[in-house]
């Protein structure tokens, strides 16, 4: 589990792809003596596996899943990727609950400067639009961003100058393509709501199944 909130800039320095797997290795000023094999990194927000680490690199897998969901597949060495380790159950919740679990590419469409902030309008799948609200959360290349506004097919967010610097947000320009996380409790309270997308022999959780239950 991730917040957002990005803690350092890495550098691709190899992304091998074989027949059988693929590996990313990224240069990052991460604490080495801090990292351990197996634990969890978010590279633009998708969670990989740490398989080796020091002098400053860290290797990951990639699995062919996260290549299809993802931007991960189109990096090369000298790009650069936003790094967030996992979240401690101590560590205060900056930014919101971010899973790493990538639903969807995104392609920016506009860039625009807002008096100190920049303005950046996002247009994605309309089954990831759905879960996308109006002053609700997203995670952007794995950024904790807040909505501006939403329609069905695209939104907009203002990002302000510290997460800009931040981040790897001050380099996308129109036509980039970026990784999209929506909101994880809309996730899980859609799968209640709807019976067709429920399990066999499990009831919509709606108006009727919480009068029966007695909570109306």
């Amino acid at each position: 589990m991730f917040t957002g909130l990005i803690q350092d800039i890495g550098i691709v320095k190899k992304l091998h792809k074989g027949s059988e797997m693929c590996q990313l290795t990224v240069a990052t000023a991460l604490p080495m003596v801090e990292l351990t094999r197996g634990e969890s990194i978010a590279v633009n927000g998708a969670c990989l596996t740490v398989v080796a680490f020091g002098d400053g690199i860290f290797t990951a897998d990639v699995s062919p899943e996260t290549l299809t969901r993802t931007t991960l597949g189109e990096l090369a060495p000298g790009d650069s990727v936003n790094l967030e380790r996992a979240l401690r159950l101590c560590d205060r919740l900056g930014g919101h609950l971010v899973s790493g679990h990538i639903d969807g590419v995104g392609t920016v469409t506009a860039r625009r400067r807002e008096a100190n902030a920049v303005l950046f309008a996002l247009r994605v799948a309309p089954e990831l639009a759905r879960f996308i609200v109006e002053k609700g959360s997203v995670a952007v290349d794995g950024i904790s961003l807040t909505v501006n506004a939403v329609d069905a097919e695209a939104f907009t967010l203002t990002v302000i100058p510290e997460t800009l610097v931040a981040t790897t947000l001050n380099d996308r320009q129109p036509g980039a393509r970026v990784n999209i996380e929506t909101d994880l409790i809309g996730k899980y309270v859609d799968r209640l709501l709807h019976p067709a997308s429920a399990p066999a022999g499990h009831a919509a959780v709606d108006l009727d199944f919480l009068a029966k239950h007695g909570f109306l």
